[in-house]
């Protein structure tokens, strides 16, 4: 038994050594999302381990650092949870793909005394960052949440001090849910507030909302589920209240349109009983030719690892997988690269 686990071993490792073979040691750098960051950790560490030599930086700054970063040439790709304008697209020095890579949840997370569960009607949700609803109490609450015991405490809003892909998602939501915030504030990675106190990526936020009783922000899913912070149900198109999940993504990624050929898709507030309306698809950034052909390879090499076996893992970190007919469509552009 211990000698054909030996074996076993021996030949798992031969094979490791022969696929690594092909892929030189190379230092790659990236910068970009707070959204995804987990689970970029993990597949860049594993990837690294599977090809000795191979080491994959990442930087997590924020969708708004990483685009200014790979538009400038500076990294070798970025990471975003908001597509790329058509204006960054022409001002870029790079000529770039959107590569989509997990589905993850944006989630209302709150601070409220004696409250541990809440519902939003999307027009509540952004009213109180409008700054039109400022007490917890408030009879709009109230209506979505009989039986709560709701303090009278004024609502101290957290939003993001960095330009940021979470933002994104959160005020592409807003904006298509309320005419006042469309009008206003409207949707981007880095917008003008009209109340609250910035906390830096993902965890700045999540942070201040844990040490800020009465508070309310935004987060990725698994930010707020490692932190043990409260986050509500938001209501969807459908009149649901919907808890983030793997499930509720999924369902919202199924009831949009077909994936556009550059894959800059918004699937926000999507239709469906089921659908968790404040959900995303997020992106690495990647030059359709690369300047460093070695370093080109390892980048495309990755890629197609990570659709083909790192899509498995997602779930574990409460990300969404890719459907099947993105990652088919995802893997003939990457073979494209250069």
């Amino acid at each position: 038994m211990i000698a054909s686990k030996t074996i076993a071993a021996s030949a798992a490792a031969l094979m490791l050594i022969a696929s690594a073979g092909t892929i030189q040691a190379q230092k790659i750098t990236g910068a970009g999302a707070t959204f995804p960051n987990p689970i970029y950790t993990k597949w860049f560490s594993e990837y690294s381990a599977a090809h000795p030599g191979v080491e994959i930086n990442y930087q997590s700054i924020g969708s708004g650092g990483g685009i200014r970063q790979v538009t400038a040439g500076l990294v070798d790709f970025g990471a975003t949870d908001g597509p790329m304008t058509d204006e960054q697209i022409a001002a870029s020095k790079i000529k770039l793909v959107h590569i989509p890579t997990v589905l993850g949840a944006v989630v209302p997370i709150f601070n409220v005394a004696g409250v541990s569960d809440l519902k939003f009607s999307p027009d509540v949700l952004a009213d109180i960052f409008l700054g039109k609803v400022t007490t917890w109490n408030d009879a709009r609450i109230a209506k979505d949440n009989p039986g709560a015991k709701l303090p009278s405490d004024t609502i101290n809003v957290i939003h993001r001090s960095d330009g940021s892909g979470t933002s994104y998602i959160f005020t592409d939501f807003l904006t298509k849910v309320s005419k006042d915030w469309a009008n206003g504030p409207s949707k981007g990675t880095a917008i003008n507030w009209p109340k609250g106190i910035g906390g830096k990526g993902n965890e700045g936020v999540a942070g201040l909302v844990r040490q800020l009783p009465g508070s309310i922000g935004y987060v990725e899913l698994i930010y707020a589920l490692q932190n043990k912070i409260s986050f509500g149900s938001v209501k969807n198109p459908a009149g649901n209240f919907v808890k983030a999940s793997i499930d509720g993504v999924t369902q919202a990624a199924a009831n949009v349109p077909k994936m556009p050929a550059d894959y800059r898709v918004s699937i926000t507030n999507a239709p469906g009983a089921a659908s968790y309306p404040i959900s995303s698809f997020t992106w690495l950034l990647v030059p359709v030719k690369s300047a460093d052909a070695s370093k080109g390879k390892v980048i495309k090499d990755f890629l197609n690892w990570m659709l083909n076996d790192g899509e498995s893992e997602v779930s574990a970190l409460y990300y969404a997988p890719l459907p099947k007919s993105v990652v088919d469509k995802a893997h003939v552009t990457v073979n494209t690269l250069q």
